[in-house]
């Protein structure tokens, strides 16, 4: 994979030069962004593939940085910090971010985790432009695969990060089909203990305002996985 645009969002220039001195040597183009407030601006010029967020910026917290992000010019959202607390990773998750890092890292690891990510959001690009179609139509909502994009029966907009518009279109392809977590986030094996799945299925019941103590749309089926349970109609 080559020539995805990576923005790095990290105040610690020794670190930055580390990040982007690991991904320039497997073709990835890195631009770096020192404080928050700058990685916002150089978004809006020219949307990254892929952010890497310090949660410890000097101007302003990451989270705010990935919340701002995916308003404005939503892409694949790695964190990368110091911060290794479970609430952190959880609401990291839970803003829209794909993945999470600690610090101290193994730059291998770091080249890793950031190609799975761009394989998910590639995958979901490769189905926007080919033969599927690009609005699926369900319970009085639309989804619009190529903005990444929920229209709720009220006509308001809500955003979905690549990895949650990856999986809402496995569900919608998959009507009454239960899927496992891994063929949800398109890997091969999964952690047991990792529960990032489920976490961006909660996010996703919460945007389509789904009851996540009795959900109608995406349902869990305890030790196997989740099944979509409307029609969908495809345009």
């Amino acid at each position: 994979m080559t020539q995805a645009r990576i923005l790095i969002v990290e105040d610690e220039p020794d670190i930055a030069r580390l990040i982007a001195q690991s991904l320039d040597g497997y073709g990835f183009v890195t631009e770096l962004a020192p404080n928050g407030r700058r990685g916002l601006d150089q978004a809006k010029r020219q949307a990254p593939d892929l952010a890497i967020v310090d949660l410890g910026l000097p101007d302003m917290d990451g989270m705010e940085v990935i919340r701002q992000l995916q308003q404005q010019t939503p892409c694949a959202v790695l964190i990368l910090t110091g911060r290794n607390d479970v609430m952190d990773r959880v609401l990291g998750l839970e803003l829209g971010a794909d993945d999470y890092l600690a610090k101290p890292f193994e730059p291998r690891e770091l080249v890793a985790r950031v190609r799975s990510i761009l394989r998910r959001y590639l995958r979901t690009s490769a189905s926007e432009s080919g033969s599927t179609p690009g609005i699926a139509r369900f319970a009085d909502w639309q989804f619009d695969i190529g903005r990444h994009m929920l229209v709720a029966p009220d006509g308001h907009e809500v955003s979905v990060s690549a990895t949650e518009a990856s999986m809402l279109q496995a569900l919608l392809k998959n009507p009454n089909r239960i899927l496992s977590r891994e063929q949800l986030i398109g890997e091969r094996d999964i952690d047991p203990y990792d529960r990032s799945v489920d976490v961006r299925v909660s996010r996703l019941r919460r945007k389509l305002e789904d009851d996540p103590q009795n959900p109608r749309l995406i349902k869990t089926v305890y030790g196997a996985g989740y099944l979509f349970t409307a029609t969908v109609e495809w345009a």
